[in-house]
């Protein structure tokens, strides 16, 4: 069996910062990817480098009201990043969870919101939506013991995966065997998470999305027991 660890000190990593968590934020990573494509305008709003080209290419050719438009998810993601450091950062943070746990239990709160928008409605409400919650869980979730992440998108763990094969053929170091395989199973969650929603999507439409709130009950319910643990044992 692989073990997502790349360190034997698990001490100094919170529960927040375990590999086993950013690959089942990976995997909704994947869903939300697939939900917006099948179902909600045919667009992937983890990330905002898809709506830059749109924008350029629209003022490129004089469509102004389309180069607008791409604004609002660019700006949408904006506010997600701003927000989420504000939160991150704030030293009147007095709260017995840290944020990230918070940040868990406000994106559950949005799937349930997006969960209920209707079919009928605009396709740019829940693109909008999810661009502002993709934008907080990237931001939040930085880094998975020590090594710098992405949770919803893949082109990083391409290139991780690409650097930790060269390195492990060059040098034989298990180390980078092991990181290379952590960086696989992270693409691999997100194609789970895409393949399941797609399926979901077929049957449920938009109540598809309610799925991801069985995994993000279960970091939840993980990441406040070990935020309370932790307090307990500081006090």
């Amino acid at each position: 069996m692989i073990r997502l660890q790349l360190s034997d000190d698990n001490g100094q990593y919170q529960e927040s910062e375990r590999w086993w968590v950013y690959t089942t934020l990976m995997a909704i990573g994947g869903f939300y990817g697939a939900f917006t494509y099948s179902i909600r305008g045919g667009v992937f709003c983890n990330a905002q480098t898809a709506n830059f080209v749109l924008f350029a290419m629209a003022v490129g050719d004089a469509h102004w009201s389309k180069a607008v438009y791409y604004l609002i998810p660019m700006a949408a993601y904006f506010l997600g990043a701003f927000l989420t450091e504000l939160a991150f950062t704030s030293p009147r943070w007095k709260f017995p969870i840290h944020w990230e746990t918070a940040l868990i239990a406000v994106e559950m709160g949005i799937v349930v919101v997006l969960g209920l928008i209707p079919e009928s409605a605009p396709y740019q409400i829940s693109q909008i939506i999810v661009n502002f919650m993709c934008s907080m869980q990237y931001n939040t979730f930085r880094a998975a013991q020590g090594i710098p992440m992405a949770t919803t998108f893949c082109t990083n763990h391409v290139r991780q995966t690409g650097i930790a094969c060269c390195k492990a053929i060059r040098s034989g170091d298990a180390k980078d065997r092991r990181r290379m395989y952590c960086h696989l199973a992270m693409i691999a969650a997100f194609v789970v998470g895409g393949i399941l929603s797609t399926i979901l999507c077929r049957h449920f439409q938009g109540r598809a999305v309610w799925a991801a709130l069985i995994p993000l009950t279960v970091l939840l319910v993980d990441l406040v027991r070990a935020d309370l643990a932790q307090k307990q044992s500081a006090n």
